[in-house]
C-alpha cells in the first residue's frame, strides 16, 4: 500500500472519501486550497481507502501522508470517455451555456427582419459577405460581444439583441488559401454593419477597428473594408466626450498605405466617416447601386445646401467617372469576385497559367498609320488568359492600366489609349498613370508600359487644368520607381509624352523594345512637317500641290523615324515582332530586381 501524499503547503477543505471506499483512477480524494485557489487531488489509479490521516482545515506540507490506498477488490482498467460523452459533459457547462446564448445574437437568424429588409433590396448582410470572401471556416472574428456604447439610455438585453457587434465585424481570414497557402493569405477583414444603426461609427467599433489596423501593421497583413455606412454616430453615451475627434482610427487606417494592400468596398450608402476610410485605400471596389459622398442627406441639409435624398450624393456613374471608384461591378457577389481577385496579385506567383495567342499580337496595330484602335486588345494578349484586372476604367481615359500576370508573376501594365484623343496625355490621365506606379512600386510589382502616343496633350483649354503640374507627376514618380519598368512602343513614341510613358527617358526602363509599327520624333510628324517646313510649303500654291509636297515631306521624316532608325542609333534597344513581346517580358522579369521596400510614406490617394 501507498500513502497519498500532498503536492504543495496547502490547507485541507474537504475529504472526498471515507475508509473503506472503492476509487476508481481521476476520482477525487481530497481538496486542498492555496494561495486562494482549490486544488483537487485524484486517484491515480484504482483502489480502496485504507486510512485517512487528514482532516478538514489541517494545514498540511508538501509530501506529507493525506491517505493510504489499498488494492482494490478487483482493478478495473479505466477507460477514457466516449466523446460523445465529452461533448455532453462540455456542453452541460453553465458558463458554456451561457456563452452559447450570447453568441447566437451574432448570427443573422435572430435577427430575420433586418436580413429580410437587407435581401428585399437586393444586398447581402454582412456576415454573408464575409463568408463569400473567406475561405470556409477560416474566419477569426474579433470583438464579436461589443455592444453600442448605450448602457446609460439602453437596457442590456436591448443592446445585446440590437447592436451586435456594435455594428461592425472585424477578423481576420484566409482570402484564396486554396492557392496560396495559409501564410500568404490571412487578411484583416473589417466590415460596417448596415442593418445595425445604419453601419455608423461607435466607438465600440472604433476600439475594434483600432485593434485590428494594429495587428495588420504589425504582422503586414492585407485589410478589406466594407465600407458601407452612415458615417459618425451621435448616439453613443457611455463616453466622456464632446466631439470624439481625438479617436485614431482614420490615422491608422492611412498608416496603412504602401505598407500593405488596402481593399475598400462600398455597397448601399457610404457617407462621412465611413467614406473617408473608403477613400483611404488603394483600390475602391464600389456596386452600380452604392452612393458615396462625404457627407450625407443630413449633414448636406445641416450646412444649408439643400434636401437631397441619398441616391441623389455620390452615385456610382459620377463616382467611377470622376476617378473615385476603381472597379465598378454590378453587386457584392462581384465586388468580392474582385476584391479576391486584385489581393491575388499580392498574394505570389500562380501555376497552371494558360499563355494566350501570341500571334494575335500582330494584328493590334493596324497597318494604317493613323487608324485608332483599342489597345487593351494588346494588354490582354500579353498576360494570362484570364488574369487581367483592369482599374480606374471609367477615369482617365488616355491611359489604361491594369493588373495582370505573366507566367504566373504579377505585374502591372498601362498603355495609351488612341482611341481618346489619339492617344495624348492629358491632366487625368497623367494622375492616374502617376498613381498606378506608385501603386506597383509601393507592392513591388513590375511594370509593363505599352506606348503610343503623340506626346502630352496642349493648347490654352488644357493649360487651364494645370496640365504642366499634372503631367510632371510622371517623371517625379518614375524617378523614385524601386521596381523594373519594361516599354514597349506600339506606334507612336513622339516626346515627353512618350518618355513620361517610360520611367522618364527611353534608356531609363530595362529595356525599352518596339514593333515594326512604331515611328518616332520629337513632336508629332505632321506638326513637325507644317512647323520645320513652313517657308517650304507656303512656297507652293495651296492646294493639291502643297498638299503633295506635305506628304512627301512626311513620308521622308516617317522613314527617318522609323523604328529600325531608332535602333540602329541605339535609342532603343531592339525591334521586334509583336508576336515576341510576352517571350522578351519573361526574359526581362526574369532577370529583373526590385529594390528593397521605400521608408517613404504611403500612396496617393489621388
Amino acid at each position: 500500500m501507498k500513502p497519498f501524499c500532498a503536492p504543495l503547503q496547502s490547507q485541507v477543505v474537504e475529504i472526498c472519501v471515507s475508509v473503506g471506499d472503492a476509487v476508481r483512477a481521476g476520482d477525487a480524494l481530497v481538496i486542498v486550497e492555496a494561495m486562494k485557489m482549490e486544488h483537487e487531488l485524484r486517484a491515480v489509479a484504482a483502489g480502496q481507502v485504507a486510512e485517512v490521516f487528514c482532516a478538514v482545515g489541517d494545514v498540511v506540507h508538501e509530501g506529507d501522508a493525506l491517505l493510504v490506498l489499498g488494492p482494490a477488490a478487483s482493478d478495473p482498467i479505466p477507460q477514457p470517455a466516449a466523446p460523445e460523452a465529452v461533448a455532453a459533459s462540455a456542453t452541460g457547462r453553465a458558463d458554456l451555456a451561457r456563452l452559447r446564448d450570447r453568441e447566437r445574437f451574432l448570427l443573422d437568424t435572430s435577427r430575420p427582419e433586418a436580413v429580410a429588409k437587407r435581401h428585399a433590396l437586393g444586398l447581402r448582410t454582412t456576415r454573408e459577405n464575409i463568408a463569400d470572401l473567406c475561405d470556409e471556416s477560416s474566419f477569426i472574428e474579433y470583438g464579436a460581444l461589443a455592444v453600442a456604447a448605450q448602457r446609460s439610455r439602453r437596457s442590456a438585453e436591448d443592446l445585446i439583441a440590437n447592436t451586435p457587434a456594435d455594428g461592425m465585424v472585424t477578423g481576420i481570414g484566409s482570402v484564396n488559401g486554396a492557392e496560396f497557402g495559409a501564410e500568404r493569405s490571412r487578411t484583416v477583414v473589417m466590415a460596417y454593419d448596415a442593418t445595425v444603426l445604419a453601419g455608423t461609427q461607435g466607438m465600440r467599433n472604433h476600439a475594434k477597428t483600432d485593434r485590428l489596423l494594429g495587428v495588420a501593421l504589425a504582422q503586414k497583413l492585407p485589410v478589406v473594408l466594407f465600407a458601407e455606412g452612415g458615417g459618425g454616430r451621435p448616439g453613443d453615451t457611455d463616453m466622456p466626450i464632446v466631439a470624439g475627434l481625438h479617436v485614431g482610427t482614420f490615422a491608422a487606417f492611412a498608416k496603412l498605405s504602401g505598407q500593405v494592400p488596402v481593399v475598400g468596398i462600398a455597397a448601399g450608402r457610404c457617407f462621412a466617416g465611413n467614406a473617408a476610410l473608403l477613400g483611404c485605400s488603394d483600390v475602391v471596389i464600389a456596386t452600380r447601386g452604392s452612393n458615396i459622398g462625404m457627407g450625407g442627406p443630413a449633414m448636406v441639409e445641416g450646412g444649408g445646401l439643400g434636401v437631397f435624398r441619398p441616391e441623389e450624393i455620390g452615385p456610382s456613374d459620377v463616382q467611377h467617372t470622376n476617378g473615385v471608384i476603381d472597379i465598378l461591378v454590378d453587386d457584392e457577389a462581384g465586388a468580392v469576385a474582385a476584391a479576391k481577385h486584385y489581393l491575388s496579385f499580392f498574394q505570389g506567383c500562380t501555376t497552371g497559367w494558360t499563355a494566350p495567342d501570341p500571334q494575335a499580337l500582330r494584328d493590334v496595330v493596324p497597318e494604317n498609320r493613323v487608324r485608332a484602335y483599342d489597345s487593351r486588345a494588346a494588354m490582354a494578349g500579353l498576360v494570362d488568359v484570364g488574369s487581367l484586372l483592369p482599374l480606374r476604367t471609367g477615369f482617365g481615359a488616355g491611359i489604361h492600366s491594369a493588373l495582370g500576370r505573366i507566367e504566373g508573376r504579377p505585374v502591372g501594365l498601362m498603355a495609351n489609349n488612341p482611341l481618346h484623343q489619339g492617344g495624348a496625355i492629358d491632366a487625368d490621365a497623367a494622375d492616374k498613370a502617376a498613381r498606378f506606379m506608385q501603386l506597383c512600386d509601393a507592392h513591388g510589382l513590375p511594370i509593363v508600359s505599352l506606348v503610343d502616343t503623340p506626346g502630352f496633350m496642349v493648347g490654352p483649354a488644357t493649360e487651364a487644368t494645370a496640365q504642366v503640374r499634372h503631367v510632371s507627376r510622371l517623371f517625379v514618380r518614375a524617378a523614385h520607381l524601386r521596381v523594373p519598368v519594361f516599354a514597349v512602343v506600339m506606334r507612336k513614341g513622339y516626346g515627353l509624352g512618350a518618355m513620361g510613358m517610360t520611367a522618364g527617358g527611353f534608356h531609363a526602363p530595362v529595356f525599352t523594345v518596339a514593333w515594326p509599327s512604331a515611328e518616332f520624333g520629337a513632336m508629332g510628324l505632321e506638326g513637325a512637317v507644317r512647323l520645320g517646313y513652313r517657308k517650304e510649303l507656303k512656297a507652293v500654291p495651296e492646294g493639291p500641290q502643297r498638299e503633295a509636297l506635305f506628304q512627301s515631306l512626311l513620308a521622308q521624316m516617317v522613314a527617318r523615324g522609323a523604328a529600325t532608325e531608332m535602333a540602329s542609333t541605339l535609342e532603343i534597344d531592339a525591334v521586334i515582332d509583336p508576336a515576341d513581346t510576352r517571350a522578351w517580358l519573361v526574359r526581362g522579369l526574369a532577370g529583373s530586381k526590385v529594390a528593397a521596400p521605400p521608408t517613404r510614406g504611403g500612396i496617393d490617394t489621388w
